[in-house]
This record gives C-alpha cells, structure tokens and sequence, in this order.
C-alpha cells in the first residue's frame, strides 16, 4: 500500500511554496481541465457504460456536462472570487478600513462515490484548484473504469503532488483518513460520515463538507400538471436507475388524483424505457450484487404495480412502482438509491408536513402545484437541502445554486462560488490609521470615558 504519509507531506510542502495560490496558475490548471475533459469525452463515456451501463446522452448530461458547467463557470468568476473585499468599518474604529482576505485552507482530502463517479469528484477538484488547495483525490472502488480515468486525467493535468488521485478500497480510506489535511469534502453515505469521516476530522479539528443523502420527497398536489409531473419524476427517479444521492426517495400525492398520476407514470416509463426495460441497453444496471440484492429485499411483501422484474446476470432492476407503501416499512427506512418509487399519499398539506417533518432532514425535496400559496407553504415549513417546484433534479445543473444538505443530510455545500467558499478561509484584518490615535481605550480609565464607551 501507498505511503500516504509521505504522499501527505509532498502535498503540505508544495502548498508551502506558494504556487497554487497564484491566480493564473489557477486558471492554467482548469483551462487544462478543460481540455482534457473535451479531448477525452469518449474514454470518460466508456468509463461510464463499463461501470454503470450509462448510454451516451445520460452520461453526458449528468457528467461530463455538468463539469464542464461547473469549470467555466470558476474560469468566469475566479478573479472576482479571489479578491480581498472592503468592508466598512464603525465608529469605535475611526479612522480604519476592515477588509475579507480569501486563502486557500491548504491540503485538502475529496472522497467521492461511484453513483455518478466523474462529476462528484471533479466537481470538487474544480473547487479545490480554484480557490488555491492542493487536493488528495480517493474515488470509489466500485467504479474502477472511471477511477483510471481519474487517474490518467489528474496525472496529466497537474502536478502529483498538487493533485493526485489514489486508488483502493475500505483499507486505503481508513489510512488516508489517518493523514492530517487542512479540509476533508466527503460524498458518500450517512453511516461512514458519523463513523469514519468526522472522528477522523475530529481528531485535528478538520473543516469537513458532508454531501451525504436521505429519503427526499416527491409531494404532487390535486393541482399539478399531472402529465408533466408524471414525465419528471419518472426522469428524475429513474435516471441512472435511482442510483441518484437527490433522486425522488418517496412519492406523496394528493389522495384525489393519485390513481391518475400513476397511470401517466405507467405509461411514461414505458415510452423512456420501453416495454421490456430490463432489455433497453440504456438502461443502467446497479453498481454491484450487494446493492442489488439489498433492492431485492426491499420489495418483499410490498404491493408492487409496476416493474418489479429483475435480472441477476445485468445486475438490472425494472423501474418499480409500490402503491400503498406503509411509512413503517423497510422500504421507508433507508435511502433506496435504486430504481424503486413508493407511494403514499395525503389529503392535506399540514398533513403532508407533519409527516416529512417527522424523519430526518432530506437532501431534497420536489413540489408539483399550481398553486402559489402550497409553494409557499411547504418552502417555509420544510427543511431540506434544496429541491425543486415544478420539476425534480434540475437545481443540481445551475452552479449558481448552491448545493448540499442538512441534518443527516450533509453539511455545507458547493457547485459555482459555494464550492470556492468551501474550499476558502475568510480571513478578517482590520487596517487602522497611524495618524490618528484616540486615548479613551487606554488605561487609566475616567469617568468621561466610561460614559462615552456605554454611548458609543
């Protein structure tokens, strides 16, 4: 195994020069992102349909453009993003200026996962150069078409000890864990983040960013635009056949206009998957046979009304649909990232509340409604990391949105200037006149100056 201790110190050391917190050498380094990204969409598409059987089109849309969205979007704003800025300054202070410093946090640890195995982890990267760090890269084991590309990217972009990507397994994070970093951004699951990531931040008072996930509802009212609703949250549930931190964990619709809203869903999965999905080559399979037999389990007992078939040889599971689920079930007492949708429904919106509420925060949350006052009702009474009204995934694309969760959802968040925020310490100076020197503050102290001090 990798002396990551060694690796570690490489990258403290090259942080030390200097160079990465020069701007342009900033910007050399994501036009070569770029670049490669561009020279190299076919090898990364293949990385994909090897480890997740993603066609072209999806992986395209919710990768490779999405990274490339994000990357000139920082070459768009990175200078503004780096200056110092001026803040005013108060009385007390007169004569003084107060101005914001962004810095680097220095050596940072990304963690990313295998669901969508090229952006979850550039992304970051893109964050991490941008705002002056040097970054050690862990992908998941369980993509390894597109850790090799990661690898072959990072090694002929930057230099190793600026960036560098490290493969392996369980072994490898626990060791890398054990490193001492200036920032940790960890994208996984829940259970490893309050088991593995932060005891390990917690050891040297590490800032982490936690993008994690959660039971995110799908809240269709007697309102929607049933045929449209239908169409997005088929999309949404079952691109990248659920395996989507974000995607619809549950459906909550309107008593009244359920058994509408499922047949346009019927009808909806057959034309984008086609009669027989399980023989649609698009169609992605689950990442491995741990995960897919874990799906399997959650469909027993349940009343299932669509898809349900599977195939052990693809690792394959139909889009599914379950009417009547229980809220008590197994199926809705874990995240499902699977290709499994099911549904309950409401009658009213308090109710509808109450019983969200009533779990952990979600990483995101849909609304269908024609409504304005529903909007604004469930926006202002349900906490979530951010969502959609009217469509389901979509925030995810805009970088000006910023992305992450909250509760057991995740902690801070990035994409656009949030990423270069995450990345970034603030650091606050006050610049006071030498010209000008008021002694009330100095011992010993009046009575006058006492009073003046309670005025001011």
């Amino acid at each position: 195994m990798t002396d990551f201790s060694t690796v570690v110190q490489r990258q403290h050391a090259f942080f030390a020069t200097g160079n990465t917190k020069d701007i342009q050498f900033r910007i050399e380094c994501l036009r070569k992102l770029e670049g490669w990204v561009f020279r190299h969409d076919e090898d990364i598409l293949s990385a994909l349909k090897t480890d997740l059987n993603k066609s072209p089109f999806e992986a395209f849309a919710t990768e490779i453009g999405l990274v490339l969205d994000e990357v000139r979007y920082a070459l768009k704003h990175i200078r503004r993003w780096s200056q110092s800025k001026r803040v005013a300054s108060n009385l007390k202070n007169f004569p003084s200026e107060g101005r914001i410093y962004p810095e680097p946090y220095g050596v940072s640890l990304i963690m990313s996962p295998w669901n969508y195995p090229f952006a979850l982890t550039v992304v970051p990267i893109i964050a991490a150069v941008a705002a002056g760090n040097c970054a050690v890269v862990k992908p998941s084991a369980y993509s390894p078409a597109t850790s090799s590309i990661l690898l072959q990217m990072c090694a002929e972009i930057f230099h190793e000890d600026h960036v560098v990507v490290v493969q392996g397994g369980r072994e490898e994070n626990k060791a890398l864990l054990d490193e001492r970093y200036d920032f940790i951004f960890f994208t996984g699951s829940t259970s490893v983040a309050k088991n593995a990531v932060m005891p390990a931040a917690a050891r040297n008072l590490t800032p982490v960013v936690l993008e994690l996930g959660g039971k995110s509802p799908c809240i269709v009212d007697e309102t929607a635009h049933l045929k449209l609703a239908a169409k997005r949250i088929v999309w949404g549930k079952f691109v990248n056949a659920g395996q989507t931190c974000v995607a619809p964990d549950y459906l909550l619709v309107h008593r009244s206009v359920k058994e509408k809203l499922l047949a346009e869903m019927g009808e909806v999965i057959q034309t984008q998957y086609g009669k027989h999905s399980l023989e649609n080559p698009s169609y992605p399979r689950i990442i491995n046979e741990k995960h897919f037999r874990r799906l399997l389990t959650l469909l027993e007992g349940e009343k299932i009304i669509r898809g349900g078939g599977s195939n052990p040889a693809t690792l394959q599971i139909e889009p599914t649909l379950l009417d009547d689920a229980k809220w008590d079930a197994p199926v809705m007492n874990e995240e499902i990232f699977g290709p499994i949708l099911p549904v309950l429904t409401y009658v009213e919106a308090e109710e509808a509340v109450r019983l969200i509420n009533a779990r952990p925060k979600p990483l995101a949350m849909y609304l269908f409604t024609n409504r304005k006052e529903v909007e604004r009702y469930f926006l202002r009474n349900v906490s979530f990391g951010g969502g959609c009204v009217n469509d389901t995934l979509a925030h995810l694309s805009v970088p000006s949105l910023p992305f992450g969760g909250i509760g057991d959802s995740g902690m801070g968040s990035y994409h656009g200037k949030a990423g270069f925020d995450a990345f970034t310490h603030y650091k606050s100076v006050l610049h006071k006149s030498k010209y000008l020197d008021i002694p009330l503050r100095y011992p010993p102290y009046t009575d006058f100056a006492f009073k003046l001090i309670k005025k001011l």
